[in-house]
């Protein structure tokens, strides 16, 4: 692997491990290592960080929070 993307790499412990979880990215990088923003972005998706993916975890919690207060709320009754 290149000296810089290994470099890159020991900085960001979160793109570490996503290397050592997809090993195909060793060599894609070893061969290519302009593809880091690629790698990166594929690292987001992985870990559930893109705009889409927040949202949607946040809607989720809201659905949840709703739904206890329901069951909360009949309770109650």
């Amino acid at each position: 692997m290149d000296r810089m993307c290994y470099e890159y790499l020991q900085r960001n412990p979160e793109l570490k491990q996503f290397v050592r979880l997809n090993p195909v990215w060793y060599r894609y990088l070893s061969r290519d290592p302009s593809l880091i923003p690629e790698m990166k972005k594929e690292a987001k998706r992985y870990y559930g960080k893109t705009f889409p993916q927040q949202v949607e975890k946040v809607n989720n919690q809201v659905q949840m929070i709703g739904m206890l207060m329901q069951f909360a709320g009949a309770m109650k009754d």
